[in-house]
């Protein structure tokens, strides 16, 4: 059965029953840098650098999400979910692109610490002192990222690829594929049949 519009609206709003959620006077006063419509960000939700964050329509961050927005920003497309948990952090540009899902404790780093040991670590000591990789990360359109994933600086991640849950990311992922495992590996091939499925759905939220 389609989902028209009024039944997309009508969903968004059951949301309120199971968290509670910011108002609009709520999120407009934390001086977001550009924010969409339909966005939904719960009260348990931690954004840090609110200047640096831009939010497209249809958003929704959980209860416990951190968002912590570095030099280069944090931006989250449109229809973009973040699920409980999960954290957001880093001096490099972060972008998630649109109809992307989050999965709860999922972990995004634009920022790691050296661990070889040939530097000090932790935001407690001087910059002189650490050797610090600040790296963007970009998330593309209809990316999913399963429960407990760690995606670490400098990772691209194709339209439409698939992580399973409790990977950990390190590199490249290439358009579509579907990555698992410590370090995520190529597994096999995800079907394209969502391209279809957003334009049936982009054409019926528009119909309404």
């Amino acid at each position: 059965m389609a989902l028209s519009g009024t039944r997309f609206k009508h969903i968004c709003k059951l949301f309120s029953i199971y968290m509670a959620f910011l108002t609009l006077l709520q999120i407009q006063e934390m001086g977001l840098r550009s924010c969409g419509e339909n966005v939904w960000i719960s009260d348990k939700a931690s954004i840090y650098g609110a200047s640096r964050i831009s939010l497209g329509n249809h958003v929704r961050i959980d209860d416990f999400c951190v968002l912590s927005a570095g030099e280069g920003g944090i931006l989250l497309g449109n229809h973009v979910h973040v699920a409980c948990y999960s954290s957001i952090i880093g001096v490099g540009r972060i972008s998630i692109g649109d109809f992307s899902n989050i999965s709860s404790r999922v972990s995004v780093y634009s920022s790691s610490d050296d661990y070889s040991g040939e530097y000090m670590t932790n935001p407690m000591i001087p910059d002189a002192f650490k050797n610090v990789d600040h790296r963007s990360v970009t998330i593309g359109r209809h990316v999913i990222i399963g429960s407990g994933s760690v995606i670490l600086p400098g990772v691209c991640m194709g339209e439409g690829c698939a992580i399973g849950a409790l990977s950990l990311v390190k590199v490249d992922c290439e358009t579509f594929g579907v990555y698992a495992g410590i370090p995520a590996l190529r597994k096999g091939e995800r079907s394209r049949g969502l391209l279809t499925a957003e334009k049936r759905f982009l054409k019926d939220i528009k119909r309404d």
